[in-house]
């Protein structure tokens, strides 16, 4: 049997990505999969293509391909609110404690 003490047993998944500097990280790409998901169900739902949503945000198509990146983190509130906008939607940003 090992006798090595294992520092993270009963400790959270929370708690292991907090001590191995991860926990924004992966926190920031969960946030941004769900909302690139959700823009792209909106898009469906609406029958708008990428050109079309570009078009309605008045941005380039490269731009809303970024957005629509569930990887790529570095997006604005703009950016967020113009796609909710071209989409007859709003956007809701809370802290939750």
């Amino acid at each position: 049997m090992n006798t090595e003490m294992n520092h993270h047993l009963g400790s959270s998944f929370d708690d292991f990505l907090a001590e191995e500097a991860l926990l924004e990280e992966t926190t920031a790409v969960a946030i941004k999969r769900v909302v690139a998901w959700q823009i792209a169900q909106e898009m469906k739902s609406q029958k708008l293509t990428k050109t079309a949503l570009a078009a309605k945000m008045h941005t380039s198509r490269a731009a809303l391909n970024r957005l629509l990146d569930d990887r790529d983190t570095s997006l604005t509130l703009t950016t967020l609110t113009s796609a909710a906008n071209a989409l007859g939607k709003s956007l809701r940003i809370e802290l939750a404690g």
